[in-house]
């Protein structure tokens, strides 16, 4: 397939899916006839279209945007998958180019990049399960592998060097990176990419979970009060692990439920509260501790969301606090420890402005406290992220000086590695978090007092975090992603 160049975003973007589309259906073509023991036609190639545009001179934009356009003048180039789940992204980043470089033009064309057999045939494929031990062990001799080398994130990370006479990075993430994670996410949350929406919550326990389910449900059946229903008609579909889809009852010709829950339930399930338009609400159980928080972040990086948020429960560490206030952290120690080669501890994770304004709006909405009455039940400050559960079982004197030098409020497993993740991936990211337990004074988490304090206060802290993401929806995506996530010389694909 030749290469073209567009001034037209639409046609650029029909170009990738006609490329991408016939090299998937060779593929799979090629697989199906292997499978059946008749392929001899020697290895079977097919590789990812890319997209490269070229400005000779510099942008003259609105200074308020943090992306859509080239920096400085080159060449700048990227390959691209899966057109029919990044469509409308795709659109964007594309049209925002050809706004901000009108002298440029979009070219496409087949990379030399080869698409890895197990990433053509899908999240929903189980290669192992339909091939026998001797067409596996053969399977490489007549079909690319993922190929580790090149899925690395140096670019995220800050640390690329562009060689002589290379492209310079257009995004984030090369292809082969963005469909490893899509499969990850399918392993990890038992859904697939295609429901996860732009704004996600994440947690680290399964109460949310349980009262998240029920509030999707309720959404999703029908009402005879005309207000309710359409409030909520704004809500397409909720989507559980195993990809079982429950359709809005209050929509015209709503459809039939479908899919199957799994036997068990996957690792981080996810649930999603489907819009039409994507900017719905995801909510993934990661568990705890910070690998899993790295683990699950690194992968819905790919999916460019507006908004992370993290609310979950914590340790106070103030006598002041009493169980059951909530903590909005403004600053982080990282004692994590999962991130430090990709984001160093000299790198502040600075708290967003955008963020902090909604939580805390949606605090006073929910609670009925304003101003100097919520910090009866609110503090803002600093919260210290540990990798060890058992740090009450320290010699006492090491972390009580610690966390009294750092002035944190509050501490817990998951918060500082989801916002330093943000941070790198240039996803926005904010945390409120709800004391459980006061172990530096004596209130410890026991069976008895959690899963009393849980049922009280989950309700309350998920509707918070609701209303947090709808006033971050109501801003507007531009307002959202900050120029304080972007650096010196960017790429140009939010």
């Amino acid at each position: 397939m030749t290469t073209r160049s567009f001034r037209d975003a639409e046609k650029a973007l029909e170009w990738v899916k006609e490329i991408y589309d016939g090299n998937i259906e060779y593929l799979r073509y090629a697989f199906d006839v292997f499978s059946k023991g008749k392929w001899s036609e020697g290895r079977a190639h097919a590789h990812y279209p890319y997209l490269e545009i070229t400005t000779k001179k510099a942008p003259v934009v609105d200074n308020r945007l943090s992306f859509g356009f080239l920096s400085h003048p080159g060449v700048y180039r990227t390959t691209l998958t899966r057109p029919d789940l990044y469509h409308a992204y795709y659109l964007e980043q594309f049209s925002l180019l050809l706004k901000n470089h009108p002298e440029s033009e979009l070219h496409v064309g087949v990379s030399d990049v080869p698409i890895p057999l197990h990433f053509a045939l899908g999240e929903n494929f189980f290669l192992e399960g339909d091939l026998s031990t001797e067409q596996l062990t053969r399977l490489p001799e007549f079909f690319d592998q993922p190929n580790l080398t090149i899925m690395d994130d140096t670019v995220p990370s800050g640390t690329h060097v562009v060689k002589p006479g290379e492209p310079e990075p257009l995004a984030l993430f090369i292809a082969p990176r963005v469909d490893l994670s899509l499969q990850r996410l399918k392993h990890y949350t038992g859904t697939t990419a295609e429901h996860f929406q732009k704004f996600v919550m994440f947690t680290n326990y399964p109460f949310y979970v349980d009262e998240f389910v029920r509030l999707g449900q309720e959404l999703m059946s029908a009402s005879d009060d005309a207000e309710t229903a359409k409030e909520r008609s704004q809500y397409t579909a909720f989507v559980e692990p195993g990809n079982v889809i429950t359709y809005n009852a209050n929509l015209d010709n709503p459809l039939r439920a479908e899919g199957k829950k799994p036997p068990r339930l996957p690792q981080m399930p996810a649930y999603h509260l489907k819009r039409a338009d994507g900017t719905g609400i995801t909510l993934i159980n990661i568990g705890i501790g910070p690998s899993n928080a790295k683990t699950i972040t690194d992968h819905v990086a790919v999916l460019r969301s507006h908004t992370w948020l993290m609310l979950g429960h914590c340790a106070g560490l103030r006598n002041s606090q009493k169980l059951g206030d909530y903590v909005l952290a403004h600053g982080y120690v990282r004692d994590d420890n999962v991130l430090d080669s990709a984001v160093p501890l000299w790198v502040p994770i600075p708290a967003l402005s955008e963020i902090q304004i909604a939580l805390e709006k949606a605090v006073s909405k929910v609670t009925g406290l304003d101003d100097y009455e919520q910090k009866k039940i609110m503090r803002t400050g600093t919260v210290a992220t540990v990798s060890d559960r058992n740090w009450e079982l320290w010699e006492q004197s090491v972390p009580v000086q610690r966390l009294s030098q750092c002035r944190a409020i509050a501490l817990d497993m998951e918060s500082a590695t989801i916002a330093a993740n943000g941070f790198r991936f240039r996803v926005p990211y904010g945390t409120l978090l709800c004391v459980s337990d006061k172990p530096l004074h004596g209130q410890l988490k026991l069976p008895g007092m959690a899963d009393k304090f849980y049922r009280e206060r989950v309700d309350q802290h998920l509707k918070i975090g609701l209303m947090a993401m709808e006033k971050i929806r109501a801003l507007g995506y531009g307002r959202v992603h900050s120029r304080k996530l972007r650096s010196f010389s960017e790429v140009a694909f939010q």
